[in-house]
């Protein structure tokens, strides 16, 4: 009796443990809180969180070049056949061995840039690509979002769908018994039970595929947002119709805020800065030298002062090194060149895409505009599709109107529905470019 009260008290706990997680799952997601956790979680905004540290330590690397270099070094050499040095003393010739047996030796170099224009033009361009990680960083957290919004109101949509025809599917199933019982009473044909039949099975069919639909794009904003597929979601529907009537559209609108233009700029820097590397290579470099080496040399392998034949002695030097460039075949020329070309080039690159931020500007208010008036003129068409339907069924119930008409204003309140849910999703994509195009769509996250 015990173990059984255990046990259930057990599974008691493990239910109330598992409650909360469970009501969590189940509670709606709102859009900015699916584009909050998009920002943590995606894969695609983390590598390029990461890409901000690589562009740190790019800086690091291009600075211990101006910083002092020091090496040491050990050698140890035996020398098998020890070479011999002739020489004429008083007309005689003679010859002397050249070192011990055996030779060490053991130093310290240290080099020092005192001017290399190469060096310090790299650092400034190691710097500004510092900026160019942090604002693709940037730019990759706005990709982020607006491929989630996206697909959070392709969802929507989805679902939306999926409740006109669960309506269509509760007001055929009425009429379809209203028909089955006038045709066991003789007051309706076979044909007309089995085109009601045959309706009921083409919306069942239909809502069995926006059902697929509904989880393969749940799928699609699950992997965008970062988060594990088999996890349940559920989407309020007011975030799909809450629509702004009047939106403030300006004329014209400032680049400067967008993302790809300050990463632009930042890259007409680097091409500015390769370009000044590259003359670079026509100035004149210094750099400091300086060693330190002590040798010994013994006839066996005993380097200590015990034994009398080891010699030991040290030796050191410093001095400047001038490097100064005077013909290189116009390899420096032809480099500088190019990079005078690729500046072209990105200015015409500049130029297209400051268009094109102009154009989709344009092209959003257009869709914003038009999506409006179609919401407005299709919410009005589907209410009237509905008192159509309704009239339509009224008559039908009172002998008034044939099956064929009924049908037809139900496809025809079917289409208006749809109409108006696409012009929803139509609206939302627009919304969203526009608010792109004024380079605050990180807004929507906040």
């Amino acid at each position: 009796m015990f173990r059984i009260k255990t046990a259930k008290l057990l599974f008691l706990l493990a239910i109330s443990f598992s409650l909360p997680s469970l009501a969590l799952a189940q509670q709606p997601i709102t859009l900015k809180e699916a584009l909050k956790y998009a920002l943590d979680n995606n894969t695609a905004a983390k590598k390029a969180v990461l890409e901000i540290d690589k562009g740190k330590f790019k800086t690091q690397e291009v600075r211990a070049q101006a910083l002092p270099q020091l090496t040491g070094n050990v050698g140890l050499t035996y020398n098998a056949i020890i070479g011999q040095l002739v020489a004429d003393i008083g007309g005689q010739t003679q010859s002397f061995r050249m070192g011990q047996a055996w030779n060490s030796v053991a130093g310290v170099q240290l080099s020092q840039q005192l001017f290399n224009q190469q060096v310090f033009t790299g650092l400034q361009a190691a710097r500004s690509s510092e900026a160019y990680y942090r604002l693709n960083a940037q730019l990759t957290q706005e990709q982020v979002i607006e491929q989630v919004a996206n697909n959070y109101y392709q969802v929507l949509v989805n679902r939306q769908q999926l409740n006109v025809i669960d309506t269509n599917i509760k007001n055929v199933k009425v009429v379809e018994k209203i028909i089955s019982n006038q045709f066991q009473n003789g007051l309706a044909k076979k044909i007309d039970v089995d085109r009601i039949n045959v309706n009921l099975t083409n919306l069942n069919t239909q809502r069995e595929q926006v059902l697929n639909a509904i989880t393969q794009q749940e799928n699609v904003l699950k992997f965008s947002m970062g988060m594990p597929v088999n996890t349940r979601i559920t989407l309020p529907a007011s975030e799909l119709t809450d629509v702004d009537q009047n939106p403030l559209l300006a004329d014209t609108i400032n680049l400067d805020n967008r993302t790809e233009m300050k990463l632009m700029d930042v890259q007409r820097k680097l091409l500015d800065l390769q370009r000044k590397a590259y003359v670079s290579e026509y100035y004149p470099t210094l750099s400091l030298n300086a060693n330190y080496n002590y040798n010994s040399q013994s006839n066996s392998f005993d380097f200590l002062k015990s034994n009398r034949n080891a010699i030991g002695f040290d030796a050191s030097a410093i001095g400047l090194t001038l490097r100064v460039p005077i013909f290189n075949g116009f390899l420096t020329r032809s480099k500088i060149r190019q990079a005078d070309v690729e500046i072209k080039q990105f200015e015409a690159d500049r130029f297209e895409r400051t268009n094109s931020l102009n154009m989709a500007y344009e092209n959003a208010k257009i869709q914003l505009r038009n999506s409006l008036n179609t919401i407005n003129a299709q919410k009005k068409n589907a209410e009237l599709a509905r008192e159509i339907y309704v009239s339509t069924q009224n008559n039908y119930n009172n002998g008034l109107a044939s099956l064929t008409d009924l049908l037809d204003t139900e496809n025809s309140l079917t289409q208006a529905q749809n109409s108006y849910t696409q012009a929803l999703l139509n609206y939302k994509i627009a919304e969203i470019q526009l608010i792109k195009s004024k380079g605050e769509i990180t807004t929507l996250a906040q």
